[in-house]
C-alpha cells in the first residue's frame, strides 16, 4: 500500500470510528450517507512552508459534513494549529482551512464544503458532488470564472482573485 493510500485509509477509519462513537445518535447525521475519502492526490508544495511535509488534498464525505481536506502524507504529531485558519490554494482558488488534530492520525486541515448533509438524498449524489468539486478545482490552469466558483462553492471569488 502506498503512503498516500495508507494515509487516506487511516483518515476514513478514523471518521468511521467518530461516526460510531462521538456522532452516535446525533440528529445531524444523514443516514443515507457513509464515510468516504474521495479523490485524494498529492498537493503542491506549501508556499508558506516549502520545507514542510508533503500532503494530499481530497474530499472527506461523512454523514454530517463534506470537507476539502489537506492531509500530510506523514503523521504530524504537533497539534499547535488546531482551530487556526490558514489560506491554501487548491487549483486556482484560495480556501481557508482550519487546523485539526486527531490521535492516531495527527494534524490535518479542513475546509467545509457542506454541512449538514440533508440536501443529499443518497450517497451516490453526495459522491458525485464531491467529484464535481474536485474536477472544477483540478481543471486546466486557466482561472475559473467568479460566477462558476460562486456557484460551486457558494461564495464569490476570493479577494485578489479573478
Amino acid at each position: 500500500m502506498s503512503e498516500l493510500a495508507a494515509r487516506v485509509a487511516a483518515l476514513e477509519a478514523l471518521f468511521r470510528h467518530v461516526e460510531r462513537t462521538r456522532m452516535a445518535g446525533v440528529p445531524v447525521l444523514n443516514k443515507a450517507l457513509q464515510v468516504d475519502a474521495i479523490g485524494f492526490q498529492p498537493a503542491g508544495a506549501d508556499p508558506a512552508r516549502p520545507d514542510g511535509p508533503p500532503a494530499a488534498v481530497g474530499v472527506l464525505l461523512t454523514p454530517w459534513f463534506m470537507n476539502l481536506v489537506w492531509l500530510p502524507l506523514q503523521p504530524v504529531p504537533a497539534a499547535d494549529r488546531v482551530g487556526q485558519a490558514r489560506a491554501r490554494e487548491v487549483g486556482n482558488t484560495t480556501f481557508e482551512f482550519i487546523g485539526a488534530h486527531e490521535p492516531g492520525l495527527g494534524a490535518y486541515e479542513a475546509c467545509s464544503l457542506a454541512s449538514p448533509m440533508f440536501e443529499f438524498e443518497h450517497h451516490a449524489q453526495a459522491r458525485a458532488t464531491a467529484w464535481a468539486v474536485l474536477a472544477a478545482l483540478r481543471e486546466s490552469q486557466a482561472p475559473a470564472s467568479p460566477a462558476r466558483r460562486g456557484f460551486l462553492f457558494g461564495r464569490s471569488a476570493v479577494e485578489g482573485r479573478p
